[in-house]
């Protein structure tokens, strides 16, 4: 039971680890793709940087999930709301990203061609499904519903990095505009499923 004890107690450690990273990274990523948008008029770009700040406020309900691992009625307790407030959070991703979609595709919006959003969308695309099969890993062994909801996250982060990058190329090299906004659209209903499942805490009754 000790060892077990131990055990778990650093995997709590690994997991409050991969969420600092998450928050330090996300922040970054956040400021220079909110920046390099504005300065493009990339509405899809700036969104990206919306979703990492979303990312950062997930990552925070985690954090604090983790820090009270070793008490179990408390793990508990934290474990369900911090799973709502992922789902809040990737609801209102899905709001968001359905509506800046729109958007471009009614207005015709055609940003402009961004360097810093290209590689920014680049190396996320590399960093995330790192990211999120360490959480899958750590919240599968902790039977944590709100840490594996939060490796789903990054798993979107690296959908939604494609999205980005492949709007960014094809605008850049063909000009074709719409390409963003549409594929951005078919990952809406698939967001917004797993933050109705996260308010709904099914996610948190299927750990248990």
């Amino acid at each position: 039971m000790a060892e077990l004890t131990v055990d778990r107690q650093l995997l709590a450690h690994r997991g409050k680890r991969l969420e600092y990273f998450t928050i330090a990274w996300n922040t970054l990523e956040g400021l220079v793709a909110v920046v390099a948008g504005a300065f493009a008029g990339s509405i899809s770009l700036v969104g990206f940087g919306v979703d990492s700040f979303i990312e950062v406020a997930s990552g925070i309900a985690v954090l604090w999930r983790m820090s009270v691992d070793a008490d179990v009625h408390r793990r508990e307790r934290n474990e369900r709301l911090a799973l709502k407030i992922v789902g809040t959070c990737f609801v209102g991703l899905a709001i968001y990203i359905g509506y800046e979609s729109i958007t471009d595709l009614i207005r015709r919006n055609v940003p402009a061609s961004s360097l810093a959003g290209i590689i920014l969308a680049a190396v996320s695309l590399i960093a995330m499904p790192l990211l999120s099969r360490a959480k899958r890993r750590v919240g599968n062994e902790l039977r944590s519903a709100a840490m594996k909801a939060d490796a789903k996250q990054a798993e979107f982060c690296t959908y939604l990095s494609a999205i980005l990058l492949g709007g960014l190329l094809l605008n850049t090299a063909f000009g074709i505009w719409w390409a963003d906004p549409v594929a951005a659209l078919v990952m809406v209903p698939i967001i917004a499923k797993e933050g109705y499942d996260g308010l709904q805490g099914k996610a948190c009754d299927s750990c248990h």
